[in-house]
């Protein structure tokens, strides 16, 4: 249990005020405060691409060079994390996607030989 009151994500809840303000013509992310990180708001991203997420990125003028490409499900979902700031918060885009063909993977493979 937090013992951390509201008052403390006062700067991601004044950043998502923001956001929805200035940008609530873009496709709505999941959003996500917690007392864990209470400077960080995170904007979360799932469907069929991540056309959102790059337009999000975008307009947040996010850097391309710092979006982080992974993936999890044995290869099924592809994941786009980017992090940066606005309004004083630091912001997290994540985006989650279908890779169409994933690559099949092995027992064991990715390990050193």
């Amino acid at each position: 249990m937090s013992t951390l009151p509201l008052t403390d994500l006062s700067v991601p809840l004044r950043a998502l005020r923001l956001i929805g303000s200035e940008f609530a013509y873009l496709p709505a992310p999941s959003v996500s405060v917690t007392p864990v990180y209470p400077d960080r708001l995170e904007l979360l991203f799932h469907g069929d691409g991540f056309a959102a997420f790059e337009v999000w990125r975008e307009v947040l003028k996010l850097p391309a060079e710092g979006v982080v490409h992974r993936v999890q499900s044995s290869g099924s979902i592809g994941v786009l994390i980017v992090h940066g700031a606005f309004a004083g918060a630091e912001i997290r885009l994540v985006g989650f996607a279908p890779v169409l063909y994933p690559e099949p993977v092995g027992l064991g493979a990715g390990a050193p030989a």
